[in-house]
């Protein structure tokens, strides 16, 4: 009994620790400007997000954007005007409307990058959600390389996140969700080693699937 209880208590501390950690580096500057790349990849679910890669495309760090995840009530034209970007670039945005969530994202991102050819993908989203997004992403094309730009929403408050209970239950919900993605990339990577490549495909035990977009 009393190893049972040490144990639980050591995994409890474990997910503690793992949580502070992880909401304390959302709060933190986005940090370096992402270079040179051959495309990016906006995650949906702000306008921030959007008029961000649109401003990385317009300053030539790619060669093409894909929305991904778009809301299929939306048309092109109101993503394309939304995002602030010169009309003479519309030509070099793909939108994705198939994505419903984060494994969607990485799916569509993985089918673009394909079709074009692309290694070097700079990556778009929130802070919170950047972590999970390059999970699924490093699971569905361990080949590419992944540049993060992380958008920061000042009005989630993240660098205090622990004196804000909407934020501290965002931040939770989407930590909750880090860990079957990083269990499925861990079964991935696996299976790759061992040469069992429909392993690669499954999907790992898990509270749930990773939920929709953030």
């Amino acid at each position: 009994m009393k190893k049972l209880l040490a144990g639980l208590a050591l995994i409890s501390f474990a997910f503690v620790a793992g949580f502070v950690i992880f909401a304390s580096a959302i709060g933190r500057p986005a940090g370096q400007p992402p270079g040179k790349a051959d495309g990016i990849v906006v995650v949906t679910g702000g306008e921030h997000r959007l008029v961000e890669a649109a401003r990385l495309l317009s300053e030539g760090n790619a060669r093409r954007l894909l929305v991904s995840g778009a809301n299929r009530m939306v048309s092109r034209e109101d993503i394309l005007r939304r995002s602030g970007l010169d009309p003479a670039l519309y030509d070099r945005v793909d939108i994705g409307y198939e994505a419903l969530d984060t494994i969607g994202n990485a799916e569509e991102t993985r089918d673009w990058a394909q079709a074009k050819g692309f290694g070097r993908i700079i990556i778009v989203t929130s802070a919170y959600h950047m972590p999970r997004t390059l999970i699924e992403l490093r699971r569905a094309l361990p080949e590419a390389t992944f540049v993060p730009y992380r958008v920061i929403n000042h009005k989630l408050h993240a660098e205090r996140w622990w004196l804000h209970l909407s934020t501290a239950r965002l931040l939770l919900s989407e930590y909750i969700k880090i860990i079957p993605s990083a269990a499925r990339l861990a079964l991935a990577r696996l299976a790759r080693r061992i040469g069992a490549p429909e392993l690669a495909e499954g999907e790992a035990p898990g509270p749930g699937q990773a939920s929709g977009r953030s």
